[in-house]
């Protein structure tokens, strides 16, 4: 009840009243060449294909000659078992299913959208990627998660990876300019990469930049400095580190008159550095696939429209004081509607708000309980409501921001009562996890204030709160924070 409180509190404060702070700046978008979609916008089926294939094969070929992986000996026989028994819920760890799936799911992704295919049509390439790997690939039985997060997170990284790529590329260039921006692009989205390396284009000078989405609406911002984490259950643990932060913004939130996927999207991830914690500590992408204007005039602007969400948060023990995880949580696969409204009749402070409800289609949230073989989190489904309000005042001298994300996910497929998680074979046994109901909720609040030209000193409080309520266990609740001082730059 507290934290639908809370919940509502937010909505009502951004109806009466969304994502970084408000850009004042807003660079000219130039439009593609018609040449360049004309060249890069022919489809190519049988090297996408020949790509997807490629990938999948040499993959396996380093998982069984190089890494000698058990589940790489493949044969007839395995193949006939996959189809025979059919898929199942896995037992790997958190960043394997919730980040490197779908990352994986990004290349074969990438090998249809850089032969010509759309958003919507290479994510039918990221299916049949995934299908075959989970088929043919590996002598254990298919993944019922890793179907569902390799395509459908595949397609949040993979436009995000592509339409970044583009910003790089540039087929006028020439000399070393060149050389450095086909190596960059291809870091950013190796299918593209390989695709261009195969068809020659990544030495061909022509007279456009070959960008497919011309000079779009960019803005970085990159941050770096301490962070200091603390975990509360039953007693009191910390720890300090270093952490790094990038948040790139795509395109213009106030524009929707085009209505391609990605045209806006935010990404935001957390690097971190401290002893003891997952580098990847957080990523988030909100990409935006259709949207329409609700309200427009010179005070008041309102849209509507329809988001795809990628949430990933990862923490490991912070010391031997509790042993425990304070956190663990993703959401490959989710999609919902949001609002978003900005209010400018203020002479020196400007407000913009968001609130977004979505469908959790996967996600998985720390388990108290279930610990077999690489997993201890539950996979589960349920709906999300994020809510955040932003303020500039002086036209970015100082900027605040607050968000609050809350997820309510349930796992079913459940082992029986009694069974010993000590003795159960994680190659056969086919459960989402613990049999219960969890929400987990990120509060989040951020200030910055302008110290010299680009240059900001950002403060950063982020509160993780969750609750477990199991069926056969005593209900678990944890509270963790996350305090960061940095120096931001934005681009």
């Amino acid at each position: 009840m507290r934290h639908f409180i809370v919940i509502c509190f937010a909505l009502i404060v951004i109806a009466v009243q969304g994502q970084a702070p408000i850009r004042f700046k807003v660079t000219p978008e130039v439009p593609p060449d018609t040449a360049d979609l004309n060249y890069y916008g022919k489809k190519h089926f049988f090297r996408a294909v020949g790509e997807v294939v490629g990938l999948n094969m040499g993959l396996w070929a380093f998982d069984r000659f190089v890494t000698k992986g058990d589940y790489a000996y493949i044969s007839l026989h395995s193949i006939k078992e996959n189809f025979k028994h059919g898929f199942k819920w896995d037992n790997d760890c958190l960043g394997d299913n919730m980040f490197l799936h779908p990352y994986h799911g990004n290349l074969y992704f990438n090998a249809a959208r850089s032969n010509g295919y759309n958003y919507w049509q290479s994510g039918l390439f990221a299916i049949g990627g995934s299908a075959m790997w989970e088929m043919f690939m590996e002598c254990e039985y298919p993944s019922t998660n890793d179907i569902i997060a390799t395509p459908i997170g595949g397609m949040a990284i993979g436009e995000v990876m592509f339409r970044a790529s583009d910003i790089v590329l540039k087929d006028n260039s020439t000399g070393w300019e060149r050389a450095g921006r086909e190596a960059a692009a291809f870091l950013i989205s190796p299918m593209r990469g390989l695709t261009r390396l195969l068809t020659g284009d990544m030495w061909k000078r022509r007279r456009t930049t070959g960008r497919l989405f011309g000079t779009p609406n960019v803005a970085i911002e990159m941050s770096t400095g301490v962070r200091w984490l603390e975990f509360r259950d039953k007693v009191f643990d910390e720890g300090l580190g270093g952490t790094f932060l990038i948040n790139i913004e795509y395109g213009d939130r106030f524009e929707v008159r085009s209505s391609k996927p990605y045209d806006y999207f935010n990404f935001s991830a957390n690097l971190n550095f401290q002893k003891g914690q997952p580098v990847l500590g957080q990523l988030n992408i909100k990409g935006r696939l259709i949207a329409r204007e609700l309200l427009e005039d010179k005070k008041t602007y309102m849209s509507i429209g329809m988001y795809q969400h990628f949430d990933y948060y990862d923490s490991d023990t912070i010391s031997d004081v509790t042993n425990k995880v304070p956190y663990k949580f993703g959401t490959p696969a989710s999609v919902g509607m949001g609002v978003l409204i900005r209010d400018i009749d203020r002479k020196y402070i400007t407000v913009d708000a968001f609130a977004h409800t979505n469908a959790v289609i996967l996600g998985a949230v720390l388990s108290d309980h279930y610990k077999v073989d690489q997993r201890n989190y539950n996979l589960a489904s349920g709906f999300s409501i994020k809510a955040g309000i932003n303020m500039v005042v002086k036209k970015d001298k100082f900027s605040l921001s607050a968000e609050y994300d809350y997820y309510r996910l349930f796992t079913w497929k459940t082992y029986a009562r009694n069974t010993n998680l000590n003795t159960v074979d994680y190659r056969t046994i086919n459960v989402q996890g613990d049999k219960s109901a969890a929400y987990f909720a990120v509060t989040n609040f951020r200030a910055s204030y302008k110290l010299w030209k680009r240059l900001y000193l950002t403060a950063m409080f982020t509160m993780y709160n969750r609750s477990t309520h199991y069926r056969d266990y005593d209900n678990v609740h944890s509270t963790t924070t996350s305090t960061r001082l940095m120096l931001t730059y934005k681009l």
